[in-house]
């Protein structure tokens, strides 16, 4: 049973100036190292970090919370398997850790767009 549905777009060339204004700090706040690591391992990381930052959104719309003291930047990081699928990973029990979660990521060179599902585990 779908618990509910979020989905973020966000546009690549913010991304790039809060790169160029911030460099790693900003990100250092709302990304785990291993998403950090992941981003900087491809010739454009602004448009993993954007599709990063999208999901984390739509994850946070998913359950309802927003960004809040319910949930914070950090609380999930967004991996992927071996075949590249993005998948959620809590990185602080809760009460969303007992859902089932499905993330979706695109991006052009202008916009990255992420829609998670949240799904009861039944």
């Amino acid at each position: 049973m779908v618990k509910g549905i979020g989905t973020d777009i966000v546009d690549i060339k913010r991304i790039k100036s809060v790169m160029e204004k911030f460099g790693d700090r900003f990100f250092q706040r709302i990304l785990t190292e291993s998403e950090i690591a992941y981003c900087k391992s491809f010739s454009k990381p602004d448009l993993h970090f954007a599709g990063r930052f999208a999901s984390k959104e739509a994850y946070s719309k998913a359950i309802g919370t927003g960004i809040s003291k319910d949930f914070g930047w950090r609380d999930i990081e967004i991996l992927n398997d071996e075949r590249g699928k993005p998948y959620i990973n809590h990185t602080k029990e809760n009460e969303y850790s007992k859902y089932r979660f499905h993330v979706s990521i695109s991006h052009t060179d202008e916009y990255a767009c992420a829609v998670v599902v949240c799904e009861e585990i039944t």
